[in-house]
């Protein structure tokens, strides 16, 4: 059995929902076939196995430590493991063909990554990080970045990063102080600190290309300010190699509660500690135009946001498969009715509310794969859609679903890996077993790349009303579509869709009226529950669509997709009720509540 993902449930989502065979139709992926995509899937489970599952609890038990003389010591498992990854040249899946890329569809090399972060998180962040900042780079960097920064990433010599926060703005972006200055060479000396820099330092690989967001003169105040600055550790020597060290300085290490094998870090750049040159600032190369900065950083930080849903769905889907084995195998009481104190004792699996808590596990984390998964495959319907305006549609809807996408499986697929240590009862809580890192791993991604209430009020504050609510509709219209063939199919099918229908209208017709008076307090003020309603009602017409995918098929594989189904609509969908009638009631109970009286 798999201690990582289901080869059997990504079969299922990639080949009988999703057709992502179909893709290999489309001009762009006419090299693949399922035989590659197979391959990928083959190899990166592998990798998964044999060189990132074996040090997951080693890297949480010994974490990163900042050494007197400024540089991260670390245990070399993690080492090992990314020059493994860098040599298989999975990292270079999505990436053009021209750039050294294997041109693989999105939503396969989404599957592949969800691999190594089940098998270890943290290391598989190194991963990840770095292939979100090359895509941002091979979209909006010249010929020459491309050149200089990203194909070293794609060979795996370079790892990136994306450098947003400081000390004192957090997630405030305007308030942001880092400076950029344009120099007569056509480079710009940055000075500044940043704060909570995952993969901001370490010995791994032989450069890191640090991209930074910036204030540069002329632009209008807050974020209209921002540019995007490339601030490597090392600058490029000509020959491609890695040259005189920059003047971007680890500061110190933050020590947090999961995630322990990844450097978090706080860097100074440009305090005159290396004075590249003989002078102050860090050197750094401008993306794109000035000013736009935030922009294109949206470019990485909407392709991390969905790859922490990715996360977050793989930490509790690995904690999941560990509950059902723990509870297969663990023995405790006897059946409801059993009068012989000396009859053998029966696995825990056969008591009800283990079942109870494992079918919820199941409904989450199956339910936050299919998400991604579907989310992914609309990045491939957008790159390679008949023309512009069917792109921008796609595009539009991608925009809706992404909060969902980050937010939902970070609270539920968390839920999960907290139902698994119930699972494990009092062992649970151990470090005996693995479920309660799998926990405090999890725990960090509702806020990473924007917190649970920052994905609320982009949802309700900006995604569904933007271009007067276009990419809603186009959502409801998917929807609709879904169940209309829910009630063709009849049976348990039509009843799904029926529910979902109802909940799903009552939402929409009530995001026109939180918005009627125009009044932001008052629209945003629950701008969470929105945030939550519309996931689960996403997730539970996913879970139709599986539902649908299933359709006669015989099996035990097919029976718990149907019992899954069944738990979201019988147990999760009715909670949105509530959760509507409080928004209904446009309550601003929190937003009047006094600084005061806490």
């Amino acid at each position: 059995m798999s201690h990582a993902l289901s080869r059997r449930d990504l079969d299922f989502l990639l080949y009988e929902w999703l057709d992502v065979e179909a893709l290999t139709r489309r001009e762009r992926y006419a090299e693949h076939s399922r035989e590659t995509f197979d391959a990928v899937l083959d190899l990166t489970a592998d990798i998964g196995e044999k060189h990132f599952a074996p040090h997951n609890r080693v890297a949480d038990a010994n974490e990163p430590r900042m050494r007197p003389d400024g540089t991260v010591e670390m245990i070399p498992e993690v080492k090992a493991a990314m020059d493994a990854y860098g040599e298989s040249g999975l990292i270079t899946g999505t990436f053009d063909e021209s750039v050294g890329g294997m041109q693989l569809p999105t939503v396969v090399a989404r599957a592949s990554m969800a691999w190594l972060q089940a098998a270890n998180a943290s290391t598989a962040s190194y991963a990840l990080l770095t292939t979100a900042n090359a895509a941002l780079l091979a979209e909006y960097g010249t010929d020459d970045q491309i050149e200089t920064f990203v194909k070293p990433m794609l060979e795996g010599r370079w790892f990136g990063t994306m450098c947003l926060s400081e000390p004192q703005a957090g997630s405030s972006l305007a308030d942001i102080t880092t400076r950029a200055e344009k120099q007569d060479d056509g480079t710009y000396r940055v000075t500044g600190s940043k704060m909570w820099i995952s993969g901001g330092d370490h010995e791994l690989s032989e450069n890191i290309v640090h991209l930074v967001l910036a204030k540069t003169p002329g632009g209008r105040p807050g974020v209209h300010s921002i540019s995007l600055i490339i601030v490597p550790k090392y600058l490029p020597a000509a020959d491609g190699g890695r040259g005189e060290r920059n003047d971007i300085t680890l500061t110190g290490l933050n020590h947090k509660m999961g995630n322990r094998g990844t450097t978090n870090t706080a860097l100074a750049i440009g305090d005159g500690t290396h004075r590249p040159g003989g002078r102050a600032g860090a050197v750094g190369y401008l993306v794109g135009e000035e000013h736009r900065g935030l922009s294109y950083m949206f470019h990485m930080m909407n392709e991390a946001r969905i790859g922490v849903g990715f996360l977050a769905t793989a930490l509790g889907y690995v904690g999941y498969l560990k509950a059902v084995e723990y509870a297969a195998g663990r023995a405790q009481g006897r059946p409801l009715g059993a009068k012989d104190p000396e009859s053998p004792q029966v696995p825990i699996i056969e008591h009800t509310d283990v079942r109870r808590m494992l079918l919820a596990q199941k409904a989450y984390v199956e339910g936050g794969l299919a998400l991604g998964l579907y989310c992914s495959k609309l990045v491939d319907d957008q790159i390679t859609a008949a023309d512009a305006d069917e792109a921008a549609e796609i595009g539009l809807l991608l925009d809706v679903l992404t909060p969902i996408a980050k937010s939902w499986p970070s609270q539920w697929c968390l839920k999960a890996n907290d139902l698994a240590i119930q699972v494990h009862g009092g062992y649970g809580y151990t470090r005996d077993y693995d479920v309660e890192q799998h926990y405090r791993d999890n725990r960090l991604n509702p806020i990473h790349e924007g917190t649970h209430g920052i994905q609320g009020m982009d949802l309700l504050g900006r995604k569904v009303i933007m271009q007067g609510g276009k990419g809603l509709g186009l959502l409801t219209a998917r929807i609709a579509a879904t169940v209309a063939a829910a009630r063709a199919a009849g049976g348990a099918a039509a009843d799904y869709a029926d529910r979902l229908d109802v909940a799903w209208t009552r939402l929409v017709d009530l995001t026109g009226a939180l918005w009627a008076d125009r009044d932001p307090a008052v629209a945003l003020a629950n701008s969470s529950v929105y945030l939550e309603s519309f996931g689960h009602l996403v997730v539970a017409w996913l879970w139709l669509e599986q539902f649908l995918a299933v359709g006669d098929a015989q099996g035990d594989f097919y029976d718990g997709k149907r019992m899954a189904a069944r738990y979201f609509f019988r147990h999760e969908l009715p909670q949105v009720g509530p959760w509507i009638d409080l928004l209904a009631s446009m309550d601003s109970t929190s937003a009047e509540m006094n600084p005061a009286w806490f």
